[in-house]
C-alpha cells in the first residue's frame, strides 16, 4: 500500500493559507513587544518607582555603614548589648517558625478538610495580624497581661511574668506571623484536593500514616514557603516588640528594637551595623523565598 503524502490529503491552498495564518499570528507577537514610546515610558516608570522605593534606601544605608567605618560597626556589633539582641531574635525567629509549622499545617488542614459552622469567620480571623496595627497588637497584649492586666493576678500568683520579659517576646512574635504559613499550607491542600488522601484510605492506611505519607509530601512546598515568610516576618518585626516587651537592653531588646535604640543613643555605627545585617538575613530569605516560589509553580 503506498503512503498517503501531505499534499494528497490537504490542498495546497490549505496549507499555504496556514502558512499565512502563522506568520500573522508571529508578526502581530512582534507587533505587540515593539518598544513603542507609552511602553518604554510605563516600563521606565515603574522601574524608577521600585528602585526608588526599594534599591536607593538600601544603597544608603550600604553607604553610611561604610562612612560609620569597618572598625567602629565591626567592634558595634560585638558589643554584649548587640550580640544579645541578634540572639534573641534568631530565637523568636526559630520558635516562630516551629511553633507556626505545626500549628500552620493543623489550622490549614481543619480550615480546608472541615467544614462547620463558623469556619468562614475563623478564615477571617486568621488575617486579623495582617489587617491590625502592631503597635496595636502589642498594647492589647500589655492590658492583657501587663501590670493591673485582666490576667496580672493570676500570673502573679503563679509568679510568671509575660509583659517586659521573654514570653511576651514570644507571644506578639507569634501573633504577627500566624497567617503566613497558614495560608500557604491550606492554598496547597486546595489545589491537591483529596483524591490521594481517598486512595490511601481505601486501601487500608490509617489516618495518621496517610498524613505523614501522603498530605504532608504534597504540602511541602507550600509548608517551606510559609517557614520562609513566616522567619522573615519575624525577623522584621518592631512595634508589638517594643509595646509589649519594652526594648530592656540584655533583657527584652532584639535586632530590630536595638536599632532604634542605638540611633536613640547617638550609637550609629551600631544602628547601621545591625540594620545592614538585618537587611543582608532578609535578602537571603527571600531568595529562598522566589526558589520555593519556583519548586511549587513546576510541581
Amino acid at each position: 500500500m503506498r503512503q498517503i503524502a501531505i499534499d494528497d490529503t490537504v490542498p495546497r491552498s490549505t496549507l499555504e493559507m496556514a502558512s499565512v495564518s502563522e506568520l500573522d499570528r508571529r508578526r502581530g507577537a512582534v507587533m505587540a513587544h515593539r518598544w513603542t514610546p507609552a511602553r518604554i515610558g510605563i516600563v521606565a516608570f515603574v522601574a524608577l518607582y521600585l528602585i526608588g522605593i526599594l534599591v536607593v534606601p538600601l544603597l544608603a544605608l550600604v553607604v553610611e555603614t561604610v562612612r560609620a567605618g569597618g572598625p567602629a560597626v565591626v567592634q558595634a556589633l560585638r558589643a554584649p548589648e548587640a550580640r544579645f539582641a541578634m540572639v534573641q531574635s534568631l530565637w523568636l525567629t526559630l520558635i516562630a517558625v516551629i511553633v507556626n509549622a505545626v500549628f500552620g499545617v493543623a489550622i490549614a488542614l481543619v480550615l480546608v478538610r472541615q467544614h462547620f459552622v463558623g469556619r468562614r469567620a475563623l478564615d477571617a480571623i486568621i488575617d486579623l495580624s495582617l489587617a491590625v496595627s502592631p503597635v496595636m497588637i502589642g498594647l492589647a497584649f500589655l492590658l492583657m497581661l501587663g501590670r493591673d492586666g485582666w490576667f496580672w493576678p493570676m500570673l502573679d500568683a503563679l509568679g510568671v511574668r509575660v509583659a517586659f520579659a521573654f514570653p511576651g517576646l514570644v507571644i506578639a512574635t507569634l501573633f504577627v506571623t500566624l497567617p503566613y504559613t497558614v495560608r500557604e499550607v491550606a492554598n496547597v491542600l486546595a489545589e491537591v484536593g483529596t483524591d490521594e488522601e481517598e486512595v490511601a484510605w481505601t486501601l487500608g492506611a490509617s489516618s495518621w500514616r496517610t498524613f505523614w505519607r501522603v498530605t504532608l509530601p504534597n504540602v511541602r512546598s507550600g509548608l517551606l514557603l510559609g517557614i520562609s515568610l513566616t522567619a522573615a516576618r519575624a525577623l522584621g518585626e518592631f512595634g508589638a516588640l517594643l509595646v509589649l516587651g519594652g526594648a530592656i537592653a540584655r533583657k527584652t531588646d532584639t535586632a530590630t528594637t536595638y536599632i532604634y535604640s542605638a540611633l536613640e543613643e547617638r550609637n550609629n555605627a551600631g544602628a547601621y551595623g545591625m540594620a545592614l545585617l538585618l537587611g543582608v538575613v532578609s535578602i537571603l530569605l527571600l531568595l529562598v523565598i522566589e526558589w520555593f516560589k519556583k519548586r511549587r509553580t513546576a510541581s
